[in-house]
C-alpha cells in the first residue's frame, strides 16, 4: 500500500487576505456560531471565488451559505417527526437562563394588563389575554432545548399548541411565515411547517407553575425542533405574513431555520 506523506495546504495570497478577514470576523460574538460552521473546505472554495477588493464580497458569501442551509434544513424537515421527550427525573434544574441581557435586565411583564396582538394574514385579529390562553386545550411537554452555544437543558413546559391557537384564529396556513415581538425587544420569525408541528407549544407554565420572568411570562414559544434562539420569550404580537421576517440574531447572521 502507498503511503502519502502530509503536505502543508499552500493558499494564494488573495485567498489568504479573505480567509484572514473572515477569521476575524468570527470574533464578532454576533456571528460566531455563524461563521464556524460556514468556514470548511466548501466555504473556502466559495470565499476564493469573491472579489478581494470588495470588502462586502466575504458577507455575501456567507449570507449565500446561510441561505443555502435553510432551504436544505427546510426540504429535511419533517412535520410529523417528533422530538424526544424525556422522565421528570431527568428535568435540568435549574434550568439555565439565556438572553442577549443579563439576568438583572429580565423584563418584567404585567400579566394583567397584558394582552397578545394579531395581526396579518388572520381572520379573527382580535388581542388575547392570559386568561383566555389559559381557558384553551394544555399540553405539557419534557423536552430539551439546544442552545447554538454549545449547552442543553431538559425541561417541563406546558401551554397551548399552537397549531389549534392558530386555526382557532383563522391564519392562513398556506401562508410562508410566523413572526414575533417581545417585550424585551427581540423579535424572530419561523416557517409555517414548524408553527403546526404537534410539539410547538405556546407555553404559559413551567415545572408546572406559571412561567417565571426569567423564562419568558406571561408567554413564550417552546420548540424542541428549533435552536433556543428561535424560542421567543415575553412575546407581546404574532403575525403571519408571506414577507419574509427576519429577526433578532438571524439578521446578523444566524441561520434563519436554526432546526436543532
Amino acid at each position: 500500500m502507498k503511503l502519502f506523506k502530509p503536505r502543508d495546504i499552500v493558499i494564494p495570497a488573495e485567498g489568504a487576505a479573505m480567509l484572514a478577514d473572515a477569521i476575524g470576523r468570527i470574533a464578532q460574538p454576533s456571528r460566531r456560531a455563524f461563521l464556524q460552521r460556514s468556514l470548511t473546505l466548501g466555504g473556502l472554495t466559495l470565499l476564493t471565488g469573491c472579489a478581494t477588493d470588495d470588502q462586502d464580497s466575504i458577507e455575501q458569501a456567507l449570507s449565500g451559505i446561510s441561505r443555502f442551509n435553510d432551504r436544505v434544513q427546510a426540504a429535511l424537515f419533517d412535520p410529523t417527526r417528533l422530538a424526544p421527550t424525556y422522565d421528570e427525573a431527568m428535568i435540568t434544574r435549574p434550568f439555565p437562563f439565556n438572553a442577549y441581557y443579563g439576568e438583572e435586565d429580565i423584563r418584567e411583564v404585567d400579566g394583567d394588563d397584558w394582552r397578545l396582538e394579531l395581526s396579518g394574514l388572520m381572520a379573527d385579529r382580535k388581542p388575547w389575554t392570559l386568561a383566555q390562553l389559559r381557558a384553551l386545550p394544555q399540553q405539557s411537554q419534557i423536552t430539551r432545548h439546544i442552545c447554538v452555544e454549545g449547552w442543553s437543558a431538559i425541561g417541563k413546559w406546558g401551554g397551548v399548541p399552537f397549531a389549534h391557537f392558530l386555526r382557532h384564529v383563522g391564519a392562513d396556513l398556506s401562508a410562508k411565515y410566523v413572526g414575533f415581538k417581545c417585550a424585551d425587544d427581540y423579535f424572530t420569525s419561523i416557517d409555517m411547517a414548524t408553527a403546526l408541528h404537534p410539539q410547538t407549544l405556546m407555553a404559559l407554565s413551567y415545572d408546572d407553575q406559571p412561567l417565571p420572568p426569567r423564562y419568558g411570562f406571561p408567554m413564550k414559544l417552546r420548540m424542541p425542533t428549533k435552536l433556543g434562539y428561535k424560542n421567543p420569550k415575553h412575546i407581546q404580537a404574532i403575525f403571519v405574513t408571506n414577507t419574509y421576517p427576519g429577526g433578532y440574531w438571524e439578521d446578523q447572521g444566524y441561520n434563519w431555520f436554526g432546526g436543532s
